[in-house]
């Protein structure tokens, strides 16, 4: 049965007030409407006093470092792998996007403003077709170690889509309060689409609906499974033992941050686990392979590389997965 809850509410809307152990302290949080041009975000609000945000800043000596790329920090070989053993159970699902295409050409083909990976002298000419593009953000409950929810997110990778992601680690004061409210139980992933005014719980539904308002209505393959999708997705996410999951006291931004990113790489679910773990809210701007949010990367940085954080509330924008998570733990945990 689909759990389609017509009366969904729509950006903007009120986030639940945030309280923190041990203290009565409480702030409210309204996110506005959310822009649906590529990397732009809406105004957001604080509510009338806007004195309970606590003050965030880059840590002293801050310094962005220099993207390099296919680089793996010594202390984070470990993590690296074990997140990498998602690719061979889901045999790389989310990395590509609808309609994917390639092939290969001479570097003259490719001008030189254009995104395109070179081998060998020869450029990659990759594509996709994707389908409509929804004018908001899609809204997305859930947190990085559910099985269900992973197969959300293959989905929106496929689609590439821009998602605006509320993260519901275990413990988390914000957002799971905030699903119970809206739509009844605590049950993940759940939905809003504030395009159509459609909010579901269960994640078959809700990848049937995504393909059908936004892709050309098939599924794909490891997507259609059943029980076997299932089983793999949570295969997928051994390696990682449960990171992702559980509440770490941190401080609630006033805007939420925006990540480059896409859902096969191992090197976005190490940022992915401390924003869920953090309980930060952020849009994801999907970038599989033939998506064309690798050129507007490209574009507004003159790279593609990711993850790529740009975070609002400090002004921050960096490459590198190790110094993100540092960074993110650095500003935002408590």
């Amino acid at each position: 049965m689909a759990g389609v809850l017509p009366s969904a509410p729509s950006s903007p809307f009120q986030m639940p007030p945030p309280t923190r152990r041990g203290s009565v302290r409480r702030r409210t949080v309204l996110y506005a409407e959310l822009s649906g041009t590529p990397s732009a975000i809406g105004s957001v609000e604080a509510s009338v006093d806007p004195s309970p945000y606590p003050t965030l800043s880059p840590p002293p000596g801050f310094k962005p470092p220099e993207p390099k790329r296919f680089a793996i920090r010594p202390d984070k070989l470990l993590d690296i792998f074990s997140a990498a053993l998602a690719l061979p159970f889901r045999l790389g699902t989310g990395a590509f996007a609808l309609g994917y295409s390639v092939s290969l050409v001479s570097e003259d083909k490719i001008p030189s403003d254009q995104y395109a990976m070179g081998i060998a002298g020869l450029k990659l000419k990759e594509t996709s077709k994707l389908g409509p593009r929804p004018e908001k953000p899609i809204e997305i409950y859930e947190f990085e170690s559910c099985p269900f929810c992973r197969k959300v997110r293959e989905i929106l990778s496929i689609l590439s889509l821009d998602v605006l992601y509320y993260p519901c680690p275990r413990n988390g004061p914000n957002f799971r309060p905030k699903v119970l409210q809206m739509g009844g139980k605590q049950q993940f992933p759940y939905m809003v689409d504030p395009n159509t005014g459609v909010s579901m719980y269960e994640s078959n539904d809700i990848i049937k609906y995504l393909v059908d308002k936004y892709g050309d209505g098939t599924i794909p393959f490891m997507l259609s499974l059943g029980l076997l999708t299932t089983l793999t997705e949570g295969f997928a996410m051994i390696g990682r033992m449960g990171k992702g999951s559980f509440y770490t006291p941190s401080k609630l931004p006033p805007l939420p941050l925006e990540l480059w990113a896409y859902e096969p790489s191992p090197y976005c679910k190490l940022v992915r686990e401390v924003l869920v773990e953090l309980e930060l809210p952020h849009i994801l701007h999907s970038t599989p392979r033939g998506s064309p949010t690798r050129q507007e990367l490209y574009e507004k940085v003159g790279i593609f590389q990711v993850p790529y954080l740009e975070d609002h509330n400090t002004g921050v924008k960096m490459f590198e997965s190790a110094e993100i998570i540092e960074y993110l733990r650095a500003v935002y945990a408590t």
